[in-house]
């Protein structure tokens, strides 16, 4: 099975040893009839239901986040990713990205609790629940009738999941397991009618998963929401399970796999988490210009002057090479799922091997992606002044809201950590050749370099040999710590986590030009000049990044001839012979934006 689906569809972590073509990958301008209705029914709702009523999210109206959400399931918003057959709409990967893209830009309150609902709280059961399990639960969380919490992080159990000290002891008769223990920072804690509990069985090395309802009767309390720095309408509370009773059949999967499921999850719930993060983005950038052409200073509006300007350009670029990322990798799932289901795999196991293969695409666009929303919020304060500091205005919560997404799915270190590791494993499983691009590059670097000017006359023929350049630094720097420290490279953090810089840049960088390709060769280059600046801009960006930290690991592991051959390198691999002109290229994005008077991309 695995070759036929090799013959149709690129592995997950292929992208940093084979070229792709522009036709051969998904960018939002190739939605759907049905998936443009689809947006749109969606950004009505937010905007209707969630947008003009910000303030009640910020006073921490957790009885409005939770009938917003009964909203939401009424208009079948909650049940995107549920197969037909258990009340859902049964859509496609990529339909679910987009109702999560366009359903968590208005307030990350709501956005936590669809996402801990939708996912991580309803997609255990159906992926990996039996079918009297799917038929129980999976219709009542698909309509909104109940919802889903799920039971992972303990005091002693954040990023180190599987170490979780919640024991659940069978009882003399075989029929029902008792659970207890301590899991704090539970979304959607104080409405939800059950929870994905893990829990460990004996001495067992990881943990096991277990379907428990909400009866407070059966032993379990919860502590007052939290307070926190945002997500302030996100229900967030400690739960605590004392001898809880769970019945046999609500074991999730089987003994021990608790840890897989929860990996898993979170996979998924690393894609959908940058894809929460991509209308957050365009709103603050929206908010900015809107603000920026109204504000008067010096007699001028101040979207006039350049550091304003520049400003406004790097939020909708990062925003641009976001969306062109996301749903990259979201259509690269779903031609994996199709092609598995193709085979005669069931849909739970096609869904979840599909996922499994892009992981490390999904970790990469977690880190890129949270922290561009991050820093698109702080640059819109900074657009707004002493105004945006303010709770008047939406940019203080954005920025709030926003810094979360650093920290949950598995934090952004460790899911650097992870992106660079996971992509080592599939080099030596065979499921991705690193070494033999790796020992090519090692030959070019001894030889001599050619010094004939390549013909650049055709659209981003000099940024895609930039990018295959970049692809070379990684596999010069990855490869040489390889070699060094072998089985040891996961104690050298520091390196891991230059090294995945590297290589999120590299994923970035390269959907973004080959979306705007595709878009060119679609439209003609004349009427996407501003998305050209924005793929130029985004990757000039890119080649900095990888040179410093291309530059940091080599000092740090190499010495001698190898760190100068290797320096050597990294300034041949990072090098423009045409060097753009950034001013330029933000002043055609901005003055774009501000004409259109929002993010218009």
């Amino acid at each position: 099975m695995a070759d036929t689906i090799e013959k149709n569809v690129t592995r997950g972590g292929q992208f940093l040893v084979k070229e792709t073509k522009c036709e051969d990958i998904f960018t939002p301008e190739d939605f759907s009839e049905e998936q443009l209705m689809m947006r749109d029914s969606v950004k009505e709702f937010v905007d209707k239901e969630l947008w003009a009523h910000k303030d009640r999210f910020e006073k921490k109206d957790y009885a409005y986040t939770e009938s917003s959400m009964r909203k939401a399931g009424e208009l079948g918003l909650l049940g995107v990713a549920v197969p037909e057959e258990y009340g859902g709409l049964g859509m496609g990967f990529v339909s679910t990205m987009l109702v999560c893209d366009y359903i968590s830009g208005a307030t990350g309150s709501f956005s936590t609790a669809f996402g801990a609902h939708t996912g991580i709280g309803t997609m255990p059961i159906t992926l990996y629940g039996t079918e009297e399990q799917k038929k129980k639960y999976v219709p009542k969380l698909a309509s909104g009738e109940w919802f889903g919490a799920y039971c992972l992080t303990e005091p002693g159990a954040g990023s180190d999941a599987n170490s979780g000290k919640t024991k659940a002891v069978l009882s003399e008769d075989g029929t029902h397991y008792s659970i207890t223990g301590q899991k704090m920072w539970i979304s959607n804690a104080g409405f939800c009618s059950v929870f994905i509990v893990f829990a460990r069985i004996g001495d067992d090395k990881n943990i096991t998963g277990f379907i428990v309802e909400n009866d407070p009767s059966n032993g379990i309390s919860m502590n007052e929401e939290e307070h926190k720095l945002g997500i302030r309408a996100s229900s967030t509370r400690q739960v605590f399970f004392n001898d809880t009773k769970v019945p046999v059949e609500n074991m999730l999967s089987e003994r021990g796999n608790g840890f897989k499921i929860a990996m898993n999850a979170l996979n998924v719930g690393r894609i959908k988490l940058a894809a929460a993060c991509l209308d957050a983005q365009r709103r603050v950038t929206t908010n900015a210009v809107k603000y920026s052409n109204e504000r008067i200073q010096f007699n001028t509006a101040i979207s006039s002057f350049g550091a304003i300007r520049s400003k406004l350009a790097e939020m909708a670029t990062n925003a641009y090479a976001g969306e062109s990322a996301s749903y990259r990798a979201a259509k690269d799932i779903e031609d994996r799922i199709a092609a598995r289901e193709a085979e005669g795999t069931s849909h739970q196991e096609a869904e979840l091997k599909g996922v499994e293969e892009y992981a490390i695409e999904c970790s990469i666009l977690k880190v890129a992606v949270s922290e561009d929303v991050q820093a698109c919020a702080d640059e819109g304060i900074q657009i707004f002044g002493g105004m945006g500091f303010s709770e008047d205005t939406p940019m203080e919560s954005a920025w709030r809201d926003a810094r979360i997404a650093r920290i949950y799915e598995g934090t952004n270190e460790i899911n650097r950590m992870l992106s660079v590791g996971m992509l080592i494993k599939k080099a030596m499983k065979g499921h991705v050749d690193l070494l033999g691009p790796a020992m090519k590059v090692s030959e070019e670097l001894m030889g001599i370099p050619s010094f004939d000017t390549p013909d650049f006359s055709e659209l981003f023929a000099e940024e895609k040999g930039i990018i295959a350049n970049l692809k070379k630094v990684f596999l010069m720097v990855a490869g040489s710590a390889v070699q060094k420290y072998g089985p040891d490279l996961d104690a050298h953090q520091q390196l891991l986590m230059a090294a995945s810089d590297i290589l999120i840049e590299i994923y970035m960088a390269e959907s973004t030009i080959l979306r705007t390709e595709k878009l060119a060769k679609n439209q003609g280059e004349d009427k996407v000049q501003e998305q050209i600046a924005m793929a130029k801009l985004y990757l000039y960006k890119a080649v900095d990044i990888v040179n410093s930290r291309g530059k940091e690991g080599i000092i740090s592991f190499a010495e001698g001839d190898e760190q100068r051959m290797m320096l050597m390198g990294l300034k041949r691999f990072t090098k423009y012979t045409n060097n753009p002109n950034v001013v330029a290229l933000r002043e055609v994005i901005t003055t774009k934006l501000v004409a259109e008077n929002e993010y218009c991309f």
